[in-house]
């Protein structure tokens, strides 16, 4: 009898162990009141990532007692422990609360409603002029920055007739025999590299360090580090969130390893 309830025992418990160190692809959906799409869902234990569709809708690698946290600008921060019963299931439903920061009602002038043109209108802001409003064609795209005028202006100029029908633009020699092209691009390589910087941060920041601690005096010399790296724009320039972290995670590890040594 002893033996029986010793072996039902150990089958128990290696059934709990084998369902534990098993890894699924949970199918979840994040409910909430409002915009459930782009909900970040980050796996602590495996250092998985990925965001909710427009319908709430993910998918993500976990196994029996993975941390799963969920976290947006507008929803309050959650942590979900993944249960014996979602590994089975392979599904996952979590509930988030807006997060709403309450302050008395005060109108202060006009009320803006939040729709551009009608808070346009009932609001003081000078409306800009509109080239095509006043009849004059005018350029809507992006506008260069100082150094990339100036690199435009260093790669252009007037072509000189050398004869025989031959034109030699001299300002784009000179600038490409002097150097000076080279550190404007540079510059310019350099200034989208802090913009791009920039953007990740504000994006993933908060959540990035939430699963991967460090001190915060630190933050900004690990942006920095991410940047210097010579795969940086390659890694991140219109990638998406998830490939993006994936990055930072392997910089993160590159980053300690670095700590550790100047410490030693």
């Amino acid at each position: 009898m002893v033996k029986n309830k010793l072996y039902s025992l150990l089958t128990v418990l290696f059934i709990v162990v084998s369902v534990q160190a098993q890894t699924v692809v949970i199918k979840g959906v994040v409910i909430a009141n409002s915009d459930i799409e782009n909900i970040h869902v980050i796996n602590k234990t495996l250092n998985k990532f990925t965001t909710s569709n427009q319908l709430g809708g993910f998918k993500i690698q976990a196994k029996a007692l993975d941390t799963i946290v969920f976290s947006s600008v507008q929803y309050k921060l959650k942590a979900v422990v993944v249960s014996f019963k979602n590994i089975k299931e392979q599904s996952l439903t979590v509930q988030l609360v807006e997060n709403v920061n309450e302050l008395d009602e005060v109108v202060v002038g006009k009320v803006l409603t939040g729709k551009l043109n009608s808070d346009i209108n009932n609001s003081d802001t000078e409306v800009p002029i509109n080239f095509y409003d006043v009849g004059i064609p005018g350029f809507k795209g992006k506008p260069k920055t100082q150094s990339e005028r100036r690199l435009y202006d260093a790669d252009h100029g007037k072509y000189v007739s050398v004869g025989l029908g031959l034109g030699l633009n001299l300002n784009k020699i000179l600038n490409k025999v002097t150097g000076r092209t080279k550190k404007l691009k540079e510059r310019v390589r350099l200034e989208s590299n802090d913009v791009l910087l920039n953007k990740i941060r504000a994006n993933l920041s908060e959540n990035f360090f939430i699963t991967y601690p460090l001190d915060e005096a630190l933050h900004i010399d690990f942006f920095y580090f991410c940047s210097d790296n010579e795969n940086f724009e390659k890694r991140c320039m219109g990638k998406s969130d998830i490939e993006v972290f994936e990055f930072l995670i392997e910089m993160m590890a590159d980053y300690k390893n670095n700590l550790k040594v100047i410490k030693d």
